[in-house]
């Protein structure tokens, strides 16, 4: 498999990922899927994709905390990180997650496109006690079941029933069936099927296909 960065700058980014979650939640209060979000809209989050050493390597877990509220355009008091005595289940999530995201090199936006913070931190116990491999199992099953109903999401997104794509597209609607029903891989799609689908469920055709 080939991953996001390199390994040498991998535990750094687990760390400071670790500390910004903690930080951010136990520290200043912050709801985390709010420094979520803004972690992905400042620009951070790719910065930390593509191990952008001075993300990794020339900042703490707490100046990530700064440096993106401030790009986000909010003001936060200043406080000083003092860790805690064991690790806080956002400290782990943040933790597992800079690793998943190296491991698998999918972005951070997709990842929680696919399961929210919250649902992340949920899985502290027991997930905390294993092998970081089985985090990243379950996180994989995750995403494949999410990319597998992605035109199935669209399509009822639309608020059309599969007779009435079938319709608008002119894809068969067997052939819709097989895609929702993962009989039919949609990635081996016909290009125009994939065009005509997304024209009509207004989105791009790479967003119908798994990643």
């Amino acid at each position: 498999m080939i991953h996001a960065y390199d390994e040498v700058y991998l535990e750094r980014a687990q760390r400071i990922l670790g500390v910004a979650f903690d930080f951010a939640v136990n520290g200043l209060k912050i709801e985390l899927k709010d420094f979520y979000w803004m972690f992905l809209a400042s620009g951070y989050a790719k910065r930390m994709e593509y191990g952008d050493y001075r993300v990794i390597a020339g900042s703490s877990g707490a100046e990530l905390v700064y440096n993106v509220t401030e790009a986000s355009g909010v003001e936060i008091p200043i406080g000083r990180y003092s860790g805690t005595i064991d690790r806080s289940p956002e400290y782990w999530a943040g933790w597992a997650l800079a690793y998943f995201q190296w491991y698998s090199a999918i972005k951070y936006a997709e990842i929680i496109g696919a399961m929210t913070i919250e649902e992340i931190v949920s899985l502290y116990n027991p997930y905390h006690e294993m092998d970081i491999k089985q985090f990243c199992d379950k996180m994989m099953e995750k995403l494949s079941s999410s990319n597998e109903a992605k035109l199935k999401k669209y399509r009822t997104q639309a608020g059309l029933s599969q007779s009435e794509l079938a319709r608008a597209t002119e894809v068969p609607l067997r052939t819709l069936q097989q895609y929702e029903q993962q009989q039919k891989d949609i990635n081996k799609a016909r290009g125009e099927y994939l065009v005509k689908l997304a024209r009509v469920l207004k989105c791009e055709p790479g967003d119908l296909i798994r990643k």
